[in-house]
């Protein structure tokens, strides 16, 4: 065994800062650092299995271990013996999350800007994380949400899982599991099914189901666990939401809370699951939210009215704004990664982007990547083992009414429809994480600079771009 301490890109060049803390260690195998991917055997016992976790409009303070009066011991857990990516940035909505997670890309190169709705999104062949895997030996599954095209030809198993179910919409009853509109979206092996329970319950159960398969077949597996909570509309058990009737005084909160504390316990389970089948120190777990909360949401028609709205639902304080903006309150979320016996306690403040799943993954599992998929993720566990990050590190989000791009320490969010129009705006996250201060006043020649890398990004885009959903 070797011991690596991990230290932050700025701990490694102190131009920025002096000191970020931690002295964290990271215990790897042998052969996973000493061996090249040639040399790496693709056997269950030489690759991990893959656990990727995601919940559905997490807030920045909706989980315990940031200080919110939720309760979210799983989640913690995953924190407290694993680390924490504090600066872990996706999209603002769910979908080009959800496709750049799978992809290794940025969601704009497929056209997608926007929640998506029926028409296929990824072209034919399309080499997703979980068909990479797949094509190496793994066995690999979706249990929830899928939210990238219902037709037949864009469901999950044209995609690289072995096995798919959930509901291949963006929202959902979750004791109906029909969508807004009343079209039946639940599914088992992208074929439409008819199932009662809570799809809370419901996905938990198919996660579990397929880990302890998987201990029989013993292959490695890669599972995405997809739920659909706290995302409206909600409705829980009593006695999810009896437990903060003392702590929790708006109803509308109250309900989101024991969405999430429901969620929780789902994923307690799944770990427990692995303890169990003794694979927790073969298992790598990472957990993280598509995006930032929602505020509010009422509708007298989706749902034919069925539901009540909802005046106060996630909390993404102290970050700013919402779900749907370029605002750090909608693209840093929560997220963190366990690896029991590999990984101990830390925190990373290095920015990671959900694109960087895809490279990260594949490396862990011995696996190359085609040069022809022009990932644009990057592998960031050699940088957990010590190696510095590159200071220009570009990322890139865009929706229909603008876009916004950050190098470095430097983040411009343009709204205009391209880069030639709109107006900007400038902010330094180092010092200004919150963006409560626009200073592109007086920072020109940055804003120039800046926008001159947006242009570029935004001219590897997809012309035809899908239509947003309403």
């Amino acid at each position: 065994m070797q011991i690596h301490r991990l230290v932050t890109h700025n701990q490694l060049n102190n131009k920025k800062m002096k000191y970020i803390h931690f002295g964290i260690y990271f215990i790897i195998l042998a052969h996973f650092l000493s061996c090249s991917p040639d040399q790496k055997s693709k056997t269950a016992n030489s690759q991990p299995n893959i656990i990727v976790i995601v919940a559905d409009d997490l807030g920045w303070n909706d989980i315990g271990y940031h200080g919110s009066e939720i309760k979210t011991p799983a989640i913690d857990k995953l924190a407290r013996e694993g680390i924490e990516l504090d600066r872990f940035y996706v999209h603002s909505v769910c979908s080009p999350t959800r496709a750049s997670l799978l992809t290794g890309r940025y969601p704009s190169r497929y056209g997608i800007l926007s929640p998506l709705g029926d028409e296929a999104v990824f072209p034919e062949g399309t080499v997703t994380i979980a068909e990479l895997l797949k094509q190496n030996g793994y066995e690999t599954a979706i249990s929830g949400k899928w939210h990238l095209g219902t037709v037949p030809e864009a469901r999950p198993m044209n995609f690289g899982f072995n096995s798919s179910y959930g509901y291949l919409r963006g929202q959902i009853d979750p004791y109906t599991h029909l969508y807004k509109n009343g079209n039946k979206t639940w599914h088992r092996n992208d074929i439409l099914v008819d199932e009662e329970g809570h799809a809370t319950d419901l996905i938990t159960d198919e996660a579990v189901r397929f880990i302890e398969k998987s201990r029989e077949n013993s292959k490695a597996f890669f599972l995405y666990v997809a739920y659909s909570v706290p995302h409206y509309p909600l409705e829980e058990p009593g006695n999810w939401v009896d437990m903060y009737e003392k702590t929790i005084e708006n109803e509308s909160r109250r309900l989101y809370a024991a969405s999430v504390s429901h969620m929780d316990e789902g994923i307690s389970r799944i770990l427990t699951t692995l303890g169990k089948n003794k694979m927790e120190e073969n298992t790598l777990v990472l957990f993280f939210s598509d995006n930032g909360a929602q505020e509010s949401w009422h509708s007298k028609t989706q749902y034919n009215g069925k539901f009540k709205g909802n005046d106060v639902l996630g909390d993404n304080k102290p970050l700013r704004d919402w779900k749907t903006s370029f605002y750090d309150g909608a693209l840093r979320v929560p997220a963190v990664l366990m690896w029991k016996g590999k990984l101990s306690h830390g925190k990373v403040s290095e920015s990671i982007n959900v694109a960087d799943i895809y490279p990260t993954l594949a490396g862990l599992a011995g696996v190359d990547i085609p040069e022809g998929l022009n990932i644009e993720g990057h592998n960031f566990w050699p940088f957990l083992e010590g190696a510095p990050l590159s200071e220009d590190r570009i990322m890139y989000w865009r929706m229909s009414k603008g876009m916004a791009l950050r190098k470095g320490d430097w983040k411009l969010i343009h709204h205009g429809k391209s880069p030639d129009e709109g107006i900007d705006e400038l902010y330094n996250i180092s010092l200004d994480p919150n963006e409560t201060k626009n200073v592109a006043a007086g920072n020109e020649k940055l804003v120039l600079e800046l926008k001159k890398e947006m242009e570029y990004q935004f001219s590897l885009d997809n012309p035809i771009l899908a239509k947003e959903i309403k």
